[in-house]
């Protein structure tokens, strides 16, 4: 684990919070967790409960997408790397060549819905259908070429809305739609999953992805289906929890080795029925089954 000194500020951990944990006058732990935008809304609610579990601990949450947390992991600036998708083989060998051994913790899942304006008129897609509309070379570029007219969208050309490629939503869609395939040119490359939310929303002819997590009353989230024509499965919880729906993914954290004591402590109230609670509040799976009355 490594060792800090408390910083001056926080990233994104409330400045409240670190000042009462500066207070006491008795030593004060910190744990750096980097990583997913996905992850980040959960794992600040965990930094801020864990406050009350264990006041001498601060847990310095801030986010940069899965490849940021990865490469801070590798280059051993962080104790806990957020991750929305498995780390890669030539990433593990870079760590190992730096001297660090990554262990991965799987911390929940999560269902990466896909956004749709909440006027289109579309409720479900496929596969491959998505493959068509993210794909390089897709066929479908307008929303007539799926038989449909979205009101408000002028000329009817699908704005395909996606996350930038250090993101581990923007590698798993890939893997998941594309397989070995890039995607089109043209994509609207968002930084976070809150702007995707927000382009979507105000843009009648926008199509975009994120975690289930940051959906909104004002978005239609499509049903999905492994093929056109085909039974289709909406995101929930539910369906992320039990593997029914297609673009399901483990969310994960990864240490340095085997983590041991305060990171160790952390990572095992995460994983406990108090810290899945939290994760199920914030609109992810727990990693098992919990009863949070």
């Amino acid at each position: 684990m490594l060792k800090h000194k408390v910083p001056l500020a926080l990233s994104i951990v409330a400045v409240s919070m670190f000042l009462t944990a500066c207070g006491g006058g008795q030593d004060r732990q910190v744990i750096q967790n980097k990583g997913s935008d996905t992850l980040v809304n959960v794992a600040q609610a965990w930094a801020e409960a864990y406050q009350t579990v264990d006041p001498a601990t601060v847990v310095a949450v801030s986010g940069g997408g899965s490849g940021t947390g990865i490469a801070a992991l590798i280059n051993g600036t962080v104790d806990i790397a957020n991750a929305s998708r498995a780390m890669k083989d030539k990433e593990i060998k870079l760590a190992r060549d730096h001297g660090h051994e990554p262990v991965q913790h799987i911390v929940g899942y999560d269902a990466l819905a896909v956004y749709l304006h909440e006027d289109n008129p579309i409720s479900d897609l496929s596969i491959e259908q998505l493959a068509e509309i993210y794909g390089d070379g897709g066929s479908y570029t307008k929303w007539t070429d799926l038989g449909i007219e979205v009101p408000g969208c002028k000329d009817q050309t699908i704005v395909v809305v996606s996350r930038q490629n250090n993101s581990g939503t923007y590698a798993y869609f890939r893997e998941t739609v594309l397989g070995k395939g890039d995607f089109r040119l043209g994509t609207r490359d968002m930084h976070g999953s809150k702007d995707v939310v927000d382009l979507v929303e105000n843009t009648p002819c926008a199509i975009g992805y994120s975690g289930l997590a940051y959906a909104t009353e004002h978005l239609k989230l499509a049903c999905i289906s492994d093929k056109t024509g085909g039974d289709c499965t909406s995101p929930t919880v539910a369906s992320a929890s039990d593997g029914s729906y297609t673009i399901a993914r483990p969310l994960f954290m990864y240490t340095n080795g085997e983590p041991t004591g305060y990171v160790g402590d952390y990572l095992n109230w995460i994983k406990s029925e108090t810290g899945q609670c939290i994760i199920l509040e914030k609109g992810y799976a727990s990693m098992k089954d919990v009863n949070c009355g």
